[in-house]
């Protein structure tokens, strides 16, 4: 399945002249890029999809540590591509331009992906099982609200410490005017039914809902 260039969603930091159509995500394409426009139009690691074929059948790529199938894997918010080969990680964030761009790291920043969560349920043996952003649901023990972020070992698939929402937390501004965007949380206030969170960031003090943050440290 493809997409015509002019019709590619705003957060794709790629331009708009060029071939006629690029390839979408085997799912969460509303949300992700796929692997194939990552490695050639953003990292330009590649030449073609013939490359990012071989790179897979040679396991020499991995997305979250885990070896994948297809060349239009998608790529979403935090998601980590290794090459396994050399070593080098890449981790996809957000841009003030809110752009989706990718970081180099390394060291243990490298095997710890954020997962906010959006929602939670006891199960029928009093377990808890969080649904967390982009659609991956876990069960776990920890004592978690919703709005909390969940940081988790990737390598080791262990579950590193639970960031609570709250005053003094570093906020992540993943949605709205202001993505891309990071600061301090000063107070958090209900309004109107909704939870909105007052951040001191680079771009001064805003307001934003807290829908639209993930907490980062």
């Amino acid at each position: 399945m493809y997409l015509k260039r002019d019709n590619i969603p705003k957060f794709w930091p790629i331009p708009r002249k060029g071939t006629k159509y690029l390839a979408v995500s085997k799912h969460n394409c509303y949300e992700s890029i796929p692997l194939v426009v990552v490695l050639r139009d953003i990292l330009k690691i590649v030449r073609n999809n013939k490359d990012v074929k071989r790179l897979i059948n040679e396991k020499q790529i991995q997305v979250n540590y885990k070896d994948i199938k297809v060349t239009n894997y998608p790529i979403s918010l935090f998601d980590i591509i290794t090459f396994t080969k050399t070593g080098e990680c890449y981790k996809a964030t957000l841009s003030e331009k809110k752009k989706m761009v990718f970081e180099e790291i390394k060291g243990k920043e490298s095997e710890n992906k954020p997962y906010k969560i959006m929602n939670k349920k006891v199960l029928s043996d009093k377990k808890i099982q969080v649904n967390l952003m982009h659609g991956r649901n876990m069960i776990i023990k920890e004592k978690v609200k919703t709005g909390d972020t969940l940081i988790y070992n990737l390598k080791e698939k262990k579950i590193v410490k639970i960031l609570p929402m709250e005053k003094g937390r570093e906020a992540f501004i993943i949605e709205g005017s202001h993505a891309g965007y990071k600061g301090k949380i000063e107070d958090i206030i209900e309004r109107g039914g909704k939870i909105l969170a007052k951040i001191n960031s680079d771009k001064g003090k805003i307001n934003v809902w807290s829908k639209n943050i993930i907490i980062i440290e």
